[in-house]
This record gives C-alpha cells, sequence and structure tokens, in this order.
C-alpha cells in the first residue's frame, strides 16, 4: 500500500479523517475534488481511496468509472446518499463497499482493513493483440502489418478503455465521460465518428469488424 485517497469537500471531515489515518501509520492524500481525485490517481496510484459521491464537480459515481478504467484499486464510498438506489449505482460502477453517512469511525476503519486484506487483481497486460495489430498499452503505440499506427489522444483514450473491459460492453455514456467529461450527452455523434476511425485504422474489413464492436443504441465491446 502505498498511501490512503481521501476525497472529500467538507474540510472539517477530510482533517479528522486524515488525522485518525496516520494516527493508524497510514500515509494519506487528500482532494475535495472529483478532478483533483483524478489527477492524484493518476500521478500515484494509491492503495485504497475513501470517496465522498457528492462532490462539487463530478459525481463520485463517475470518479469510480474514472479509477475503474485503468485501476483495480479499492474504492469504499462514503456518502450521505442512503438510497438503495444510489448503492447500487456506486457499486456497480465498481466501488468495493459502501459507508453511509454519519458512520462509526472504529466500523469504517474494519471496512478499510477488509478490503485492503483482498488479493490485488492481476496487472492489466501491456500488449494487447487486435486481429492483425499489437496494442502496446504502457507505450502507446499499435504496430500492424506495414509498421507503426498512429492514434490520436481521444483515438488512444477510447481504445484503453475498451481494451481494460475484453468481452464486456461499455456503456456509450460511460466513455462519453470519461473521455470527454460529465457534460458529454451532446458529442454522441463525436464518439460514432471516432470508433469509424479506430476501425479503418485496425479492423482488416471496417465495415464488418470483429474486435470493435457496436451494440446500437447502448454502447461498444472490444472482442479479442
Amino acid at each position: 500500500m502505498s498511501h490512503i485517497l481521501i476525497v472529500d469537500d467538507e474540510p472539517a471531515l477530510l482533517r479528522t479523517l486524515r488525522i485518525n489515518l496516520q494516527a493508524r501509520h497510514y500515509a494519506v492524500l487528500t482532494a475535495a475534488t472529483g478532478q483533483e481525485a483524478l489527477d492524484s490517481v493518476g500521478r500515484t496510484p494509491p492503495g485504497a481511496i475513501l470517496l465522498d459521491l457528492g462532490l462539487p464537480d463530478l459525481d463520485g459515481v463517475d470518479v469510480i468509472k474514472g479509477v475503474r478504467s485503468t485501476l483495480s484499486t479499492p474504492i469504499v464510498v462514503l456518502s450521505g446518499r442512503a438510497d438503495t438506489e444510489e448503492k447500487i449505482r456506486a457499486l456497480d460502477a465498481g466501488a468495493d463497499d459502501y459507508v453511509t453517512k454519519p458512520f462509526n469511525l472504529d466500523e469504517l476503519m474494519a471496512r478499510l482493513r477488509a478490503v485492503l486484506r483482498r488479493p490485488a487483481a492481476a496487472a492489466r497486460e501491456p500488449l494487447v493483440r487486435l486481429g492483425a495489430f499489437e496494442v502496446d498499452l504502457e507505450a502507446t503505440l499499435v504496430t500492424g502489418p506495414d509498421g507503426p499506427v498512429r492514434l490520436t489522444p481521444i483515438e488512444w483514450r477510447i481504445l484503453a478503455l475498451l481494451l481494460a473491459n475484453p468481452g464486456r460492453l461499455v456503456h456509450g455514456q460511460r466513455i462519453l465521460t470519461e473521455v470527454w467529461g460529465p457534460d458529454s450527452v451532446e458529442r454522441r455523434n463525436y464518439l460514432r465518428v471516432y470508433l469509424a476511425t479506430l476501425r479503418r485504422k485496425l479492423e482488416a474489413d471496417p465495415a464488418r469488424p470483429r474486435h470493435l464492436i457496436t451494440e446500437p443504441g447502448i454502447g461498444y465491446r472490444y472482442q479479442p
């Protein structure tokens, strides 16, 4: 474990959790917004995340999805939202546990210890075969029969999200949110254009794709 990242916009709660975690010999970083949290995770992957859902810039569920696109870091939600639907949304997005505010500190620490004891998921293979193409996720390099294939930064972000979920449907709105941000509902046409471009670059027959599959009206799927 490197550190615990606490994400909450309540300064008093951030301070209380930081003091209590440090007293238990955890290293701690804090973030008051969803974007700060994602930036922090991108710089230094944490050992676990304590995450509030009601953030001032992003919905906490979108933060969970952003983390889950690259990391299996344990996430414990701390939220005043007690609705069952909210809990299901967070857990379906990839949270490991859900604690409703106000909470008992000793119980929270026990839940944190429990998620930290779980075996880490296997690291994602940086080299992926996509038909005749080899995708190096770590080096952001695609090599095909005729040599390197250039992808734009947005094409890379879309492709990496699909490759991180082999065989699984990735909802179109999730791709829009993680690539363009939470206010991206009107960019759905952009997504279709970018997928068509990716197929032209990476599919042997773009008109009949074998690996970058559209699920009409729902989303997209990487089929190994």
